[in-house]
Parts: C-alpha cells; structure tokens; sequence
C-alpha cells in the first residue's frame, strides 16, 4: 500500500509542502521556507534517532573469605526495621534512624564484602561541633529548640554507596533561534531564525554514587557529597572498630536508574553549555550509549546525630570525611511571621518614597 510522506516544520510543527514555485519546501503555516536538501537530511537524522543504551555490570563487591566475618553481627531496630552491622562486642545501643533500642540478631552471612571504604576522618566532638554552628544565625530556629537542644545519640556508621564508571558517548539535538528586532518611522520589526543545532561527545564517569540503603534519606546523602575518593582504600573489617555499618538492602541493579538519571543530566549539561549565540535553545532529541559500565561497593563515613524537641524527632547527617553537615529544624512560626511583616512594610515603604518622587511631593 503507498503510504504518503510528511514532513513536520521544525519551526511551528505543521506539515510542510514543496513550493513548485520557489522549488523549495514551504511551511503554510507560518510561510518558513526550507532546502529540499536540508529537509530530506533532518528526515534521515530522524529516522535514525536511536534509543539510550545505558547498559552497567553491576556484579561489584566480593566474597567473604574464611574468618573475615567471623566477629560481625547484624542488630535489626523492632520499630524502623533498620539493619545495622557491628562488631560482636557491641552491647546494647539504639537505633541511628529512630533512636529506639535495637537488639542483635545474628550474623550476615551471604552479603558481599565492600570493594572500597573511606575512613573517618572527623570524630563524634567535631559533629556535635558541627551541630552547633549548624544552628548559628538561624533567624527562624525556635531559641529554645538552642537552649534545650540535647543530643539522644550520636553515630558514627558507614554508609552502602554503589560507586558507578563508565563512559559515555552522546549525540543531541536542538532546536534554537536567533531574534533580530528593529524598527523605522512607521514599524516595528522582528525576524526569528530558526536552526537545528547538533552536538556529539564524549564524556568519562567515576565513582558515581548512589546509596544502597533505603532508611537513608536519598536527599539527606545527595547533599552529604562530594566525598574525596582519592581516599578512598580496599575495604578491611578493622576500620570498622568503633563504628556502626548500616546493611546493604538496594543492590546494584536496582540502583541503576538512579545513575542513569545522574549521567544524562551531566550529559546534557555538558553538550548543551556548548550551543552559544542563540536566543533560545530547546533540547529535542538525544542518545547516550554507555561503554565499560562498572559498579563497585563502597562504605563512606557518615556522623548521624538525632535530637528531640516538642515530642518530634529531628535528624542531623555530618560527613565524616569533609565536616559538610546537613539536616532539618523546626520553624519558630512567630519569628516567620514578624519577618514577613517587618519585610513587607520595608517593601511598602520603599514604593511610598518612590511614587513621592515621581509624584513630585
């Protein structure tokens, strides 16, 4: 059966017709007139359009060996269902999440043993440190959430993280203008160029990270990075000592979308900082394809800090390596209210002075 061709207006989006009498191809919609051959090239790009192929191995972290997990056991919160490794010798504790007592229940025989572990750099008097000048010169901090903040626990703990690499290779796609405006004694004039503009590159990732535990707020250890990797060291058991290590419960392959979101982002970035001297540009289409994607499993040092007020629990995360601190507070709901006032009668002061002026008072 024939089928009949159509050739949409890049610029408008209507189907474009051959003029017979510019012997060009004519958009009726908006009278932009194009090159038959530039058209049939953008037809072919099309239709060639591939889809992202975002392939990893995600077989990363190794065996036990004989005896290396020998002293480990998993302690398990009866209230948040948080996993925790210690050592054996731990004693009673509670849990880093929702600072409930948790209890042991056995060892962890059968998960994967990290590829990597960056080691505390910071102790826990630096993350109450922290803690303090975390609250400093907070105008909507409640003062007696200052004055009677207490600490119910402190944790060190080492954090899942899959660390991703891979290359990348990208082509896109897009659709730009250019605007000139002017004007004569009778008109006023404006004319839109309308271009397709393509990139293609190459782009190198490494040790992107993404957590592997789904107590962890993916937010909260989003705005705990960068993490300096170039400390990073092969994981053995006795830079745990001391310290808790949460349990891996998101594996690889379910991280995997998250990476993926990661690397088309930075991608898209990347190749799109490079189209200047346009008014507009619109992303259209785009094609990543990953090459030597590895997943690797790391443990990244992290101080939990949880503290009560008013009945609420509040959940502060410091960086072990960097001191970068993060968290939520309550809001002193008055103070939020007088700002605003005092803000809004400045404004409005402001636009009094300025129509006294030009009102000539």
């Amino acid at each position: 059966m024939a089928q009949l061709m159509e050739y949409k207006c890049p610029c408008c989006g209507g189907v474009v017709e051959f003029d017979s009498a510019t012997q060009q191809m004519k958009c009726p919609y908006c009278d932009t007139v194009f090159d038959v051959a530039a058209m049939a090239d953008m037809d072919a790009a099309l239709k060639n359009a591939k889809e992202d192929e975002l392939n990893w191995d995600t077989s990363g972290g190794e065996t036990w060996q004989e005896g290396e997990s020998d002293h480990m056991r998993i302690y398990v919160c009866n209230s948040c269902g948080g996993e925790i490794i210690a050592e054996d010798t731990t004693g009673a504790t509670h849990c880093p999440y929702c600072d409930n007592p948790i209890v042991m229940t056995g060892s962890f025989a059968g998960d994967l043993k990290p590829d990597y572990v960056i080691p505390f750099k910071l102790d826990k008097e630096a993350a109450k440190k922290a803690l303090k000048e975390f609250m400093t010169n907070k105008k909507l901090l409640p003062k007696l959430f200052k004055d009677e903040n207490h600490l119910d626990e402190v944790k060190g703990i080492y954090v899942p993280f899959w660390l991703f690499d891979a290359d990348a290779e990208a082509n896109m796609a897009y659709r730009a203008t250019r605007v000139r405006v002017w004007h004569d004694s009778q008109y006023n004039y404006e004319e839109t160029q309308y271009y397709r503009v393509l990139r293609a590159g190459k782009l190198g990732f490494e040790h992107i990270p993404v957590d592997a535990s789904s107590k962890m707020a993916d937010d909260m250890m989003d705005s705990l990075e960068p993490y300096d990797f170039s400390e990073a060291v092969n994981f053995q058991t006795a830079y745990l000592s001391g310290y808790l290590a949460d349990r891996y419960d998101v594996n690889a392959e379910a991280s995997v979308e998250r990476a993926n979101a990661r690397v088309k982002t930075s991608t898209a970035h990347a190749l799109a900082s490079t189209v200047n001297g346009y008014t507009t540009v619109t992303p259209q289409e785009s094609n990543i394809r990953l090459a030597n994607g590895k997943s690797h499993y790391a443990l990244l040092p992290v101080w939990i800090l949880n503290t009560t007020w008013q009945g609420e629990k509040y959940t502060f995360a410091m960086n072990g390596q960097t001191g970068k601190f993060v968290g939520n507070m309550p809001m002193d709901k008055r103070a939020y209210w007088k700002l605003r006032l005092l803000y809004g009668a400045g404004i409005a002061a402001v636009l009094y002075v300025a129509a006294t002026i030009l009102s000539g008072i």
